[in-house]
């Protein structure tokens, strides 16, 4: 169960309420890391339950919070758990990146009209047949909506079940796979684990007559080119978000109370930040507007105390970083080399089986086949782990220790170095914000 968030962790919310009804008088935790990798979380829980008088002892860190002394201690080691679960994120999305350059990532759920059948996109002969009436509807001078209602009508229901509309029908039309091709990398997750769509900030991989095709690239182009033309008589833009990538900061400023982007407003004769989902609703999100100034005027703040603070923060965590980030290949490594051994015992048991005559050969083959479909898929993930992932994060933090060892005071907010150290910013309220830097850590900062 994954520990950056404890709404997410039913185990613990269990604990926390037997806390809340008196039923436990002391806590003792492996590691910070087993307790949450979310730092806000863990120092937020640690002081509620010191309120109750219940006090938290971790072996790994020999912390006991009855010792107020140790906060401070805590909220480093929290940050660099939280820094680790980051590093782990990481190392996945590196391994599917290969398996898109490399052309071996397998689609896990293929649109309408096709099928997985052992990795392989398979066209499912019946919903190709809907599929390829669309096109020819859409052709014929039939709108979206019409589309829709004529499938909706004839009881026919989408892939997950559902009904149609027009926005489905317009996504199925843009949809390159049927026309044979892939794109690989439309959505990316971010550090806070938020899904978004790739309008650029990721890499993406294109992959011509990947598998067979539903409809011919003619067909599928002229199909585009009719909704490209209703979208503009309507005056619609495909995504008019990247028309507002003016500023430095622009689509890095996010809510710390709903998760939400902020964007860039006109307040009462100055500049600030608005977070969006407060002003669709403001029973949503409690977050008001924050000028822009006070945040610039932070980013200063940090930089000249990162500068001066260099030997006490940003060389011991080059230092954890590095341990940190091999202590969590070994691990992984380890857990492969586990599941492969017993993938090969259970291998060698349904053999023992299949030879004295105790399993029907049909079930031992599409056992068989499906272990040595895993085991393929484990050694695949291990030779991942014979390249460095973590090597991005750690050149951004020597390009910072670069910086900070010319011992330079920063007296004004410099576009080029938050582009450069700054991953995106975290509005915790409208006296604190947070520099999420591209090395790892967040560094907060209060603001006037």
């Amino acid at each position: 169960m994954s520990g950056t968030s404890i709404a997410k962790r039913d185990g613990l919310l269990r604990l926390l309420e037997d806390c809340d009804t008196g039923l436990i008088d002391y806590i003792i935790v492996k590691s910070i890391s087993r307790f949450s990798r979310n730092t806000v979380d863990s120092i937020e829980t640690v002081r509620k339950l010191c309120e109750k008088g219940i006090y938290i002892y971790f072996e790994k860190e020999k912390i006991d919070t009855g010792k107020m002394e140790g906060e401070l201690l805590l909220s480093i080691l929290s940050s660099l758990a939280e820094s680790e679960s980051h590093s782990i994120a990481e190392n996945n999305k590196w391994s599917i990146q290969k398996r898109y350059q490399n052309g071996t990532f397998k689609i896990g759920y293929p649109p309408y009209g096709y099928d997985n059948v052992d990795g392989k996109m398979v066209i499912n002969k019946e919903q190709a047949d809907v599929v390829r009436w669309i096109f020819d509807e859409l052709l014929s001078g039939k709108s979206t909506r019409d589309i829709a209602r004529e499938l909706n009508d004839a009881g026919i229901h989408t892939k997950r079940g559902g009904r149609w509309n027009s926005g489905v029908i317009s996504g199925m039309v843009r949809n390159e796979k049927y026309k044979g091709d892939v794109l690989c990398q439309k959505t990316y997750t971010d550090d806070r684990f938020n899904r978004h769509d790739n309008n650029g900030e990721r890499t993406q991989y294109y992959y011509r007559d990947h598998h067979d095709a539903i409809v011919s690239r003619k067909k599928h182009e002229a199909a585009n080119a009719i909704i490209d033309l209703n979208a503009s008589e309507k005056g619609i833009r495909d995504n008019p978000e990247k028309y507002k990538k003016r500023y430095v900061y622009s689509g890095k400023i996010i809510c710390g109370e709903c998760g939400g982007k902020c964007k860039r407003v006109k307040l009462y004769g100055y500049f600030g930040f608005a977070c969006q989902t407060h002003v669709k609703d403001k029973s949503a999100c409690g977050l008001t507007a924050v000028p822009e100034e006070p945040i610039r005027g932070a980013f200063v703040t940090m930089m000249n105390k990162l500068t001066f603070a260099r030997d006490k923060v940003l060389i011991p965590y080059s230092v954890m970083l590095r341990q940190g980030h091999t202590k969590a290949r070994i691990e992984r490594i380890d857990q492969l080399d586990s599941l492969l051994e017993q993938n090969l015992q259970r291998r060698q048991q349904i053999l023992q089986f299949f030879t004295k005559g105790l399993l029907d050969p049909v079930v031992y083959q599409e056992e068989n086949d499906a272990l040595l479909k895993k085991e393929e898929e484990l050694l695949e993930e291990k030779k991942t782990y014979t390249v460095d992932a973590d090597k991005k994060r750690r050149d951004n933090l020597a390009d910072l220790m670069r910086y900070t060892a010319q011992e330079d005071t920063l007296t004004e907010f410099d576009d080029e170095l938050f582009a450069a150290f700054v991953d995106h910013i975290v509005i915790y309220s409208r006296t604190e914000v947070g520099f999420a830097l591209k090395c790892g850590p967040t560094f907060r900062e209060r603001i006037d």
